[in-house]
């Protein structure tokens, strides 16, 4: 890891200013209104996301990556189709023929409706690194995108296909945006 994180610096170094993948998603309720965000960076081996979202019930709810960029059918998401995953992948952080890629650990959303976490996923990339790859399953901004999606009920991370987390109660379609890095490593 430390080894990646020089050869990374010292390519930045290299060359002056470089772009760093990055994107953006914005939470929706069922209503439509907006109540959060995910933010992405992009890592050397997957994805670090930042969630910042309000108004959501106080409790565990299950969080996916699904596999369609769309929330337009705000009353129930059913659009955003199912989790990305590899064909041979099973839901469930805790399965034995799993994970599948899109998921994710649980929400825990205190009293206040408010959370905040900040999290890595494994394996994923926000857009493809060469044009061959644009269509990989652990790519975000494939041909039809990615959402984000969170579930009425906790996911037990076993159940298929999705942990008994039960309706889909916001959704948020994921976004590129790039960040600029001078030649010190800062964003700018």
């Amino acid at each position: 890891m430390i080894r990646s994180a020089i050869l990374t610096t010292t390519a930045i170094l290299a060359l002056g200013v470089a772009s760093a993948q990055a994107g953006t998603s914005t939470i929706i309720n069922n209503a439509g209104e907006e109540i959060g965000v995910v933010n992405l960076k992009q890592g050397p081996e997957g994805v670090l996301l930042n969630v910042d979202i309000k108004g959501l019930p106080a409790g565990p709810h299950g969080f996916h990556i699904h596999s369609v960029g769309t929330c337009e059918d705000h009353d129930a998401f059913k659009m955003a189709k199912g989790h990305i995953k590899e064909d041979d992948e099973q839901h469930g952080l805790l399965n034995s023929k799993g994970p599948e890629l899109g998921d994710l650990p649980n929400l825990i959303v205190p009293e206040n409706g408010e959370v905040n976490v900040e999290f890595y996923v494994d394996d994923l990339e926000i857009s493809a690194s060469e044009a061959d790859d644009a269509d990989d399953e652990d790519v975000l901004l494939d041909q039809d995108g990615s959402a984000f999606m969170i579930h009425e009920n906790a996911d037990d991370h076993m159940t298929q296909p999705i942990g008994g987390a039960g309706a889909r109660i916001a959704c948020g379609v994921i976004k590129a945006n790039d960040v600029k890095v001078n030649n010190k490593g800062n964003e700018k």
